[in-house]
């Protein structure tokens, strides 16, 4: 005599908080890496030049702030190489910005999956950042490569990368959530984030040094999460110490995790009946 195996169902209540959410995390990986695969293939197919974009764009928008700011404004620079100097600001702000963009629109995007089958929506944002981490990566590899060139490559404060390479992608994971919930319930952010962008890279230390400002400005533009992860990534190439470079970078990591968990939590709530509203 066999015995059946009994059937479980599963029933979500959007009244109700989903208790394995994390553990679903896990059993949905694979989809995950899927997603995150799919939109790296399609970022690049039917280019000319591949991958090769993500060292151009930095590089072009590189040379515009040199013209600009090394050239004409003629901005300090810690003694150190201007394009270089631009560099280092630029990369971290490009994974963020374009992390802004993508996150913003992963669940209106994705309307199709979200309104036929259950997975933790939270897939789709972080799987957008991984798109724009590996367009990071290889501008980094340009970087390091431009720094040994130079002769900059000798810093122990090299070891301090990967911190604030993990810092960038903590603000644009709690940034992504806060934005792919607003924008699920609000349709305006489609049209405000592209404008934040533009606006923000000029209110973040890119084409220049915060440390320029004078100390009771600073300690209002260090409200501003990138400051202290530009200011980090920059003393992490060029060994570059600033007596407030400490107290940019905790301002940072605070605001970073508020944003982050504050982000989770919006994103969950709005994430129980986004199906029903985007």
């Amino acid at each position: 005599m066999t015995k059946k195996k009994a059937k479980f169902q599963i029933v979500i209540d959007p009244q109700c908080e989903q208790k394995e959410y994390v553990k679903d995390l896990f059993y949905y990986r694979e989809l995950f890496y899927f997603l995150a695969w799919r939109d790296i293939v399609v970022r690049y197919k039917q280019t000319f030049l591949g991958v090769f974009w993500a060292v151009i764009r930095p590089l072009l928008t590189m040379g515009v702030f040199a013209l600009v700011f090394g050239k004409i404004a003629h901005l300090a620079t810690d003694q150190v190489n201007y394009p270089l100097f631009v560099l280092s600001g630029l990369l971290p702000w490009m994974l963020f910005a374009g992390s802004l963009i993508d996150t913003s629109q992963s669940l209106v995007n994705n309307t199709h999956m979200i309104s036929k089958v259950y997975f933790p929506r939270i897939i789709l944002p972080i799987s957008d950042i991984m798109v724009h981490g590996v367009d990071f990566l290889i501008s980094l590899v340009l970087l390091l490569f431009l720094l040994l060139f130079n002769g900059d490559l000798n810093h122990w404060s090299l070891l301090g990368l990967p911190f604030f390479i993990a810092l960038t992608l903590l603000l644009c994971v709690g940034s992504g959530l806060w934005l792919s919930a607003a924008s699920a319930r609000y349709r305006d952010f489609r049209f405000i984030v592209p404008f934040l962008v533009q606006f923000g890279v000029f209110l973040s230390p890119v084409g220049y040094s915060s440390f320029l400002l004078s100390e009771r400005a600073q300690w209002v533009y260090f409200l501003n999460p990138m400051v202290g992860i530009i200011e980090g990534f920059r003393w992490c190439c060029f060994g570059t110490y600033h007596s407030n470079l400490i107290f940019a970078v905790t301002i940072s990591c605070v605001i970073n995790m508020v944003i982050f968990m504050t982000g989770f939590r919006f994103f969950r709530r709005i994430e129980r009946f986004c199906a029903d509203v985007i």
